[in-house]
């Protein structure tokens, strides 16, 4: 009956017979007259049964509203047909999907809703079938971002409504668009007006926002917001914080720090390859051989107090196979950067032979490769490699990491040799009275005195084990008179000598410490525990002894003396003393226990034989 009242209308209204279309039965159709006097159907579905948009829809539609309905999926070209289609409203209902061909044949759309639907994609390129849209509406769903491509398709549009999805972050093409109208410049006929929602979205507050949060701050005619106010939901520390109160930094691609282009290492010895590079965010950096092999060492990175990350590759008794290319490559989400250090194995240094003069540096020794220690001359040889880091602390605080990275590249860079010159007693004696203060398994603190230094003059610790050729250098700064070394081994004889930096050390200079009799603070401890037990022992158990035989006699007495009455209930207790009358100093007496009894100094019997002189008690304590 509906229908047909429609029909009629219809006619009545003088509807070409080629719009007469039938309304679908789950559908409500209405007419409208528009301003040109033109006439528009409006077709709304709300069926909450429907899973499909319906296929008799009039042809002559110019809105379509289908809301609250259980479509999950728009098949391809569904409102072709639909050639007057201006608005497409699809708000509410349970779509997922929708198909690349969903907008085909719709030239002359404008409006396109979709808000309150579960979408986790959108067919971006879709939008090329409806040149004339102007308004986007895909607000609370699932989209997790917009691809960079999308930017291209949106340029017609003066409505974009984004919000209340999952979007961490914007394609860098689409808000530059965007930045062009705020900044750019425009002729009078054309004023392009943008108008965005992007509120209530879980935004990552990192550099990539850098651009969007900027594009926030301040006011543009051709560029409004549904709401300014938006929030960090990530990383943790930014959490709930505005955009117009973060401070962003730029994002810059990877950057090399300048450094060495090869090293050399002696054969055996330990190899250390370091570069850095900055970058927004810190970039990440490997290691990997140009000849493909695999990396014989370990890496080990760190971030720098100025934002610099460093990773450095240690590779420990190198052998030529070693030698060759190593790229150390930076990389963040704007690219990667690669440079290359190139490593060289070298024979290890022999020593030279020289005469006995005092001022020969070098001097070879027999006996089957140990070293003379001590002679006119001190036998040393230096050698730049560092089989294994030492970490020297030169004052009480722990050295840090940079620290002690930058001790390691001097000491690997360092090559060079002592000075052979000439020098006056004077000056060769500067140092002197070298000690050892304290040392442990692993380490070993020396002192000495110098007290014709200038506030200038910079020392050298030579050390090695006893009887080996090689030597480690340590250079101590101006001023100081004190070093640690560590990374010793344990249980093995050392010798370590002084000098000014540049001369040879000499006897006086030098001195022999062996770790292995080192006696840390828990042996001590437990040494001083057997001692005060094993002298309480001795003094303790003869006092025992001779407590319990006095008591076994005390007994033995008792037994023998039954028979006198007296005996056997008056005991001495020396609790305390009191004074008689006259003065003179009594004992108080008490009766005991048999426990006081057995402790008591002398028994009763002894107390009988006590006499009386001159009418006065002599009084006797014994306890």
């Amino acid at each position: 009956m509906r229908v047909a009242l429609g029909m009629l209308w219809l006619l009545a209204l003088g509807w070409p017979p080629q719009a007469r279309g039938f309304c679908p039965s789950q559908c409500s159709c209405s007419l409208h007259i528009m301003g040109d006097g033109s006439k528009a159907r409006t077709v709304v579905c709300n069926d909450p049964d429907m899973t499909l948009p319906p296929a008799s829809i009039p042809p002559d539609t110019s809105r379509l509203r289908l809301e609250r309905t259980a479509i999950r999926r728009i098949p391809a070209e569904a409102f072709r047909p639909l050639g007057r289609l201006e608005q497409l409203w699809l708000p509410y209902n349970a779509l997922s999907e929708l198909n690349a061909l969903m907008l085909r044949g719709l030239r002359r759309l404008r409006e396109l809703r979709l808000p309150g639907n579960r979408l986790a994609a959108f067919p971006w390129a879709a939008l090329r079938d409806a040149p004339q849209l102007r308004l986007l509406d895909l607000q609370a769903n699932r989209l997790p971002a917009v691809p960079p491509e999308a930017a291209r398709f949106l340029e017609n549009l003066t409505f974009l409504d984004l919000s209340s999805n999952q979007l961490m972050r914007l394609p860098q093409e689409l808000i530059v668009s965007w930045a062009h109208l705020k900044t750019g410049i425009f002729p009078p006929s054309h004023h392009p007006r943008l108008v965005l929602g992007l509120q209530d979205n879980p935004w990552a507050c990192d550099c990539q926002l850098y651009d969007l949060v900027h594009l926030l701050d301040g006011w543009a005619p051709n560029l409004a917001f549904i709401e300014t106010e938006l929030r960090c939901a990530s990383p943790r520390s930014l959490a709930g914080v505005a955009f117009s109160q973060l401070e962003l930094r730029k994002c810059q691609g990877p950057e090399f720090h300048p450094g060495v282009a090869s090293i050399r290492s002696p054969l055996g010895g330990t190899a250390l390859l370091r570069c850095g590079a900055t970058g927004v965010p810190g970039p990440e950096m490997s290691w990997r051989r140009a000849n493909g092999r695999p990396l014989n060492g370990t890496v080990h990175e760190e971030v720098s107090s100025d934002g610099t990350s460093w990773t450095l590759l240690g590779l420990p008794a190198v052998s030529h196979l070693d030698s060759g290319d190593y790229i150390c490559q930076a990389k963040n989400f704007l690219g990667a950067s690669e440079t290359v250090i190139s490593l060289i194995v070298t024979e290890p240094q022999t020593s030279t032979e020289h005469s006995g003069s005092p001022g020969a540096l070098w001097a070879r020794t027999g006996g089957g490769g140990e070293a003379a220690a001590y002679n006119n001359k001190l036998v040393v040889r230096h050698v730049p490699q560092i089989p294994k880091p030492s970490v020297l602390a030169t004052g009480p605080s722990v050295p840090s990491s940079k620290e002690e990275l930058t001790l390691q590249h001097f000491q690997m860079d360092a090559l060079g040799e002592l000075s052979d010159r000439r020098v006056g007693p004077s000056e060769a004696q500067v140092v002197r009275s070298v000690k050892v203060v304290g040392d442990t398994y692993h380490s070993v603190s020396l002192v000495w005195k110098a007290p014709k230094a200038k506030n200038t003059t910079a020392f050298n610790v030579l050390y090695a084990v006893f009887g080996q050729h090689s030597m480690r250098r340590v250079i101590v700064q101006p001023g100081k008179t004190r070093v640690t070394i560590t990374g010793l081994l344990p249980k093995t004889k050392y010798v370590a000598c002084v000098c000014v930096q540049g001369l040879v050390p000499r006897k006086e200079q030098c001195v022999i410490f062996s770790t292995n009799e080192v006696v840390d603070a828990e042996n001590t401890q437990q040494l001083i525990n057997v001692v005060v037990i094993s002298v309480a022992v001795v003094i303790a158990l003869p006092l025992t002894l001779l407590v319990c035989c006095g008591a076994l006699q005390r007994r033995c007495r008792k037994c023998f003396n039954r028979d006198s009455t007296e005996a056997t209930v008056t005991y001495i207790n020396l609790e305390r003393l009191g004074h008689s009358e006259d003065g003179l100093e009594e004992l108080s007496r008490h009766s005991v226990s048999e426990a006081d009894r057995l402790l008591s100094a002398r028994s009763s019997v002894d107390f009988q034989a006590f006499g009386v002189k001159g009418g006065r008690r002599i009084n006797e304590y014994f306890c």
